[in-house]
């Protein structure tokens, strides 16, 4: 029996299946529908805008602070100063003397550092002074906090009160209580003038130390000191009186230098007379006052970013991009509508006219 030609073809297999696939899932997908025009503008602009805002107001707050867990030291050199020798008890002048303080910082809780200070008065490598120093510093303020075994050389009933080192962010005020360890007090900080360390615009402030005796100071030292040709020993205390002059990078608070005239003394605490102990016009070494300049210029133009230039930036930048995505958007739906109107009139069918039949309306012959 034969059989006549093939209309059609065979399916392979990849169609059948590709076929039976599709019959499963549904109807085929039309092409993916894109976002309304200007809806990228509106959320980009949207997220600068939030941007700015976090800055000044949330970011800035904790990057401005003083860290947590922090380890340096200031060296302040003499080299043409003169002191007491308690060894021979003989007066040493036009020699070195350096004044070093090292802190070594660590977090107490989130909002304040614990700094354990030590300061170590040296002369050819021979250490004549030392005292130790705990003190729990409020990492916004830079002031100190009574709290938690604070201490002044072993003495744990003392209230350290004031600043301990750097200002607070954005220091302007004409004056700070800044507490000096060594007499249990805080003397004013009085600001002097604006000038510029290292090419860092800087504020100095000053503070001055009036002649007074240093708490648990007591030694017993040789009576011939004060009187010639006695014998024996006598009971002394020592006297300070200093002069501290800081230089401050106000943005970030920071002290880019420091230097501190002193005279120390010994008085008998029975009977009149004195004796030099120490006389110095101490200053920061070189190398750490360009080192600090450095680091408190880096941290002034982040400040300074994130407080107001980013800010400013961001902010003018998002709103128009939010302003454009909004025209944007409104221009293409004005567009759109006189097209969706056409079409819908195109698609009106128009129904037929009432034809008459002629063949209805012819009799039969």
């Amino acid at each position: 029996m034969s059989t006549g030609p093939r209309t059609g073809t065979v399916p392979t297999t990849e169609q059948a299946v590709t076929a039976s696939v599709d019959s499963q899932v549904g109807p085929p997908r039309g092409p993916g529908r894109s976002l309304p025009v200007g809806t990228f503008l509106v959320a980009l602009g949207t997220f600068l805008l939030t941007v700015a805002v976090l800055l000044p107001l949330y970011v800035h707050e904790r990057v401005a602070v003083l860290p947590a867990e922090t380890r340096f030291d200031m060296r302040l050199v003499d080299e043409e100063a003169a002191y007491l020798d308690s060894s021979t008890w003989s007066w040493i002048e036009e020699t070195e003397i350096e004044r070093t303080t090292q802190v070594v910082g660590s977090a107490h809780g989130s909002e304040w550092s614990a700094w354990e200070m030590s300061v170590d008065t040296s002369v050819s490598e021979r250490m004549i002074d030392h005292w130790s120093r705990r003190v729990i510093v409020d990492r916004t303020t830079g002031r100190a906090v009574n709290c938690c075994g604070e201490h002044v050389d072993g003495d744990h009933a003392v209230r350290q009160a004031g600043l301990v080192l750097h200002f607070p962010p954005g220091s302007h005020e004409d004056s700070y209580l800044h507490y000096d360890a060594e007499v249990r007090s805080a003397p004013d900080l009085e600001f002097e003038e604006e000038d510029e360390v290292a090419g860092v615009s800087v504020r100095r402030y000053s503070q001055e130390i009036e002649d007074t005796q240093v708490p648990d100071s007591a030694r017993e030292v040789p009576a011939n000191l004060f009187t010639s040709g006695m014998s024996g020993t006598v009971t002394a205390t020592r006297w300070l009186e200093a002069t501290r002059t800081l230089w401050v990078e106000p943005v970030s608070g920071m002290v880019v230098n420091m230097e501190e005239s002193r005279t120390e003394t010994l008085r008998p605490q029975n009977g009149g007379g004195s004796v030099s102990l120490l006389e110095a016009d101490l200053a920061l070494v070189d190398q750490q006052v360009s080192g600090y300049a450095e680091q408190a210029r880096t941290r002034s133009v982040l400040l300074r970013t994130l407080e107001s230039w980013a800010p400013w930036t961001l902010g003018p930048l998002g709103a128009l991009m939010v302003l454009t995505g909004v025209f944007r958007a409104r221009r293409h739906g004005e567009q759109e509508t006189p097209e969706e109107e056409n079409t819908s009139d195109g698609d009106k069918v128009q129904a037929p006219k009432d034809t008459k039949d002629p063949t209805k309306d012819e009799q039969p012959l």
